[in-house]
């Protein structure tokens, strides 16, 4: 099911709706008609990890429902100040593959550029909310050093857009960088990984296209939705000028406790995506960031979810079940089967 706004953000610019991102919990409670007793236990948590809501995004939520799948992402909860054992500030020990500024080079064959330390909505349970960014947040001549680095290593195969956001960068930010990756012979391929066009969808525009798609790379959209709710009419419309350019666009999901833990949600999302010509990719367990205990949801729940999943979908719309281990060299499966 596509889901329509129920305010026109539309007509209004990604810039614009960037910059006008909700970041005040009594605004966001009151723009939601929510209990003023949502506020004070929420207060702290948003000091030590801000709020960020984009217009289109809440537009997406249901009003006076506190449980709304949604507003469960992003809403700062006192329970996130409690510290719980295994989890941890750098979950996947990225601080050891932060091989310079602006690159985390974890994988073989594969490195991520922090393109932009910026997001358009700030999800709770965000592996990076604790990342230093201020350390990856490149002038030009930190820029030149980091593509030298790709440039030195013969086996990188494939650059990978993150952040933050990537596509918080400007159109211009981007040409120039994906046109320096593009000259450097053994990089094949180019990967975006982005939830901007879910929670602001006129983000997607021709330049950004232009300046994304518009050189021999092969590329990859992957993007991150977590459940159905979140695909809108404007989402449609941009996979669409997206897939019209040849882009391959994929979704990655985290599995969340009072989010998506329901078959019934999967089974939403999974078709509403392949209705829109997006590929389900990963659904990830929930990496143990400080502050997102209350989101897991046990291996022996996940696993009989993605059994149930396989018998009710077709394997082409069926994500992998995954987690990533630190020092590992890749995404760990987690083995699943078909429910007796």
């Amino acid at each position: 099911m596509i889901h329509g706004t129920a305010t026109p953000v539309e007509s209004v610019g990604w810039q614009a709706q960037l910059a006008g991102s909700i970041t005040s919990l009594p605004l966001l409670l009151q723009r939601l008609e929510l209990d003023p007793a949502l506020l004070e236990p929420g207060l702290a948590a948003s000091r030590d990890f801000p709020l960020r809501v984009p217009e289109h995004y809440l537009s997406l939520m249901r009003k006076g429902d506190p449980h709304d799948p949604l507003l469960r992402q992003v809403l700062p909860i006192a329970s996130e100040l409690e510290e719980q054992p295994g989890f941890l500030l750098d979950p996947l020990a990225e601080q050891h593959s932060n091989a310079r500024p602006g690159i985390i080079h974890k994988y073989h064959g594969r490195l991520l550029l922090i393109v932009s330390g910026g997001c358009a909505v700030n999800c709770r349970y965000c592996f990076r909310r604790h990342f230093a960014y201020d350390d990856n947040n490149l002038s030009s001549s930190e820029w030149d050093q980091a593509l030298d680095y790709v440039r030195q290593d013969q086996s990188i195969r494939e650059v990978i857009y993150s952040g933050g956001d990537p596509l918080a960068a400007s159109d211009k930010r981007l040409h120039w960088l994906t046109r320096q990756i593009a000259a450097i012979p053994h990089v094949r391929r180019l990967r975006v990984h982005t939830r901007l066009p879910v929670v602001i969808p006129q983000r997607v525009t021709d330049e950004l296209i232009e300046a994304l798609a518009g050189t021999r790379l092969p590329l990859t959209l992957v993007l991150h939705c977590n459940h159905a709710n979140e695909l809108s009419a404007e989402l449609q419309q941009a996979c669409t000028r997206l897939r019209r350019a040849g882009i391959n666009v994929l979704n990655q999901a985290v599995l969340l406790r009072g989010v998506n833990e329901q078959l019934q949600d999967q089974l939403d999302l999974c078709e509403g995506l392949g209705d829109l010509g997006i590929q389900p990719y990963y659904l990830h367990q929930l990496d143990p960031v400080q502050g997102a205990a209350h989101f897991q949801v046990s291996d022996a729940q996940a696993t009989a979810l993605h059994g149930q999943m396989l018998a009710r979908l077709p394997g082409y719309l069926v994500p992998r079940l995954v987690r990533e281990v630190p020092e590992r060299p890749g995404k760990t499966p987690i083995p699943t089967a078909l429910p007796d």
